[in-house]
């Protein structure tokens, strides 16, 4: 069945609520951690308009906060959203017949929750039209709710004592975790993410951020070798149960 364009743009909307309440106080603590830095409201609202990736925004914001030279900036959020260009090229094939004019946005409003949520609507709908309608209603969404948070963050945060240390970050733990499980469904995906979660631990301590890096293309490696290696095998059980 193809559904209009406006249904799919709700119904995009409506898939990435859940994460997007994960990401609320992830986003209220980031505009209220902006507040306790030297940064003006405008900066701190710039950040979350212009560079709009969490993780890379409270690295940023810390080591602006520390004095830190910008190349160290730059390079430190460089390998924390690396990850991202692994997301593009998984989702390039089903945008290829989009100009420049929609793949840019889609580009720039990519983020691990826009991602999981597109991966899973294209894993059972591969052959519905209009992906582009359903992607910007489930990542416009999380765009709107990440100003609107870092905003209230930055105004009312202050006033609530204490807040960053109350552990509301654990929310965006648990919504990855929902990403992750669901994706879980063989041996390669299964090693891909315990390799990437080892490997993360014993290299938590490298410099700016490199051991995510490292994790992460050791993990794609594994599970791209698994999934290699399963076909072959899975034919070789089927021949030697022919000439059983």
């Amino acid at each position: 069945m193809q559904h209009s364009r406006s249904y799919l743009l709700l119904l995009g909307m409506k898939d990435c609520a859940p994460l997007i309440l994960a990401a609320i106080p992830f986003g209220f603590i980031y505009g209220a951690l902006g507040h306790t830095t030297s940064l003006s409201f405008a900066a701190v609202m710039a950040m979350s308009l212009v560079v709009f990736a969490g993780s890379a925004q409270f690295i940023a914001i810390g080591l602006l906060a520390a004095g830190t030279s910008w190349p160290v900036i730059v390079l430190t959020t460089f390998f924390v959203n690396f990850r991202h260009l692994l997301y593009a090229a998984n989702l390039l094939p089903h945008v290829k017949e989009y100009g420049q004019g929609v793949r840019a946005p889609m580009a720039f409003l990519l983020t691990d929750e826009s991602f999981a949520v597109a991966s899973n609507y294209l894993q059972q709908h591969k052959e519905q039209p209009f992906f582009s309608w359903y992607y910007f209603g489930a990542a416009g969404f999380m765009y709107l709710n990440w100003q609107l948070c870092t905003f209230l963050g930055y105004y009312v945060g202050q006033s609530i004592p204490d807040m960053a240390n109350w552990g509301l970050d654990m929310a965006m733990v648990v919504a990855f975790i929902g990403i992750v499980v669901p994706c879980l469904h063989n041996r390669a995906t299964v090693a891909c993410a315990i390799v990437a979660g080892v490997l993360s631990l014993i290299t938590l301590d490298w410099p700016h951020k490199t051991g995510l890096l490292f994790s992460a293309l050791s993990a794609i490696a594994v599970a791209m070798y698994l999934e290699q290696k399963t076909p072959q095998s899975s034919q070789a059980l089927k021949e030697e149960a022919g000439h059983g």
